[in-house]
């Protein structure tokens, strides 16, 4: 098996699966696909390097973030706006609770929703998640604590609209 036919195999056994993740960071399915897909062209550029990777779909998910986060600054720097994580109306065919989740995902500070996303949904171990962010595995821990309470909040505030008014 020659270097860009490992890379398929990889992309065929991964890339749903680091697009799922990559939602729950970028909060757009259209924005996962992207960064995704790119992860993996820069893997065929890098194919004999990636090939020898201990874990590829590791690699390519800290490509991935990586990308995400480039994406993410340029979008504030040029457009001067608060960028958003999700558009309601592109989960239309979601479950409600998706989307309080996504909705509750986006209110949090990115560096806590991307401790998040790669801790629960992507299923990673803590140092896992500080080695994919490149930050200690305290600073991983904290931005879950962190993140945790502040969902708690938000999700509790979703499901009682009343205390919102109170």
């Amino acid at each position: 098996m020659d270097d860009s036919e490992f890379v398929r195999e990889v992309y065929d056994a991964s890339y749903r699966r680091l697009t799922g993740q990559l939602i729950g960071i970028t909060g757009s399915l259209v924005e996962a696909e992207d960064v995704v897909q790119e992860a993996f062209v820069r893997a065929l550029h890098h194919a004999r390097s990636f090939r020898r990777t201990q874990n590829p779909e590791a690699w390519l998910r800290v490509v991935a973030v990586n990308l995400a986060r480039s994406r993410w600054r340029r979008v504030k720097h040029w457009s001067g706006l608060v960028p958003r994580l999700a558009d309601p109306q592109s989960y239309d065919d979601q479950v409600a609770d998706r989307l309080t989740l996504l909705n509750a995902l986006r209110a949090l500070p990115s560096s806590q929703r991307e401790a998040i996303a790669l801790h629960h949904i992507a299923d990673l171990s803590v140092n896992e998640v500080a080695a994919t962010l490149g930050i200690p595995v305290g600073t991983v821990k904290a931005r879950l604590a962190r993140g945790r309470a502040a969902l708690a909040v938000l999700l509790a505030d979703s499901r009682d609209p009343e205390a919102n008014h109170a």
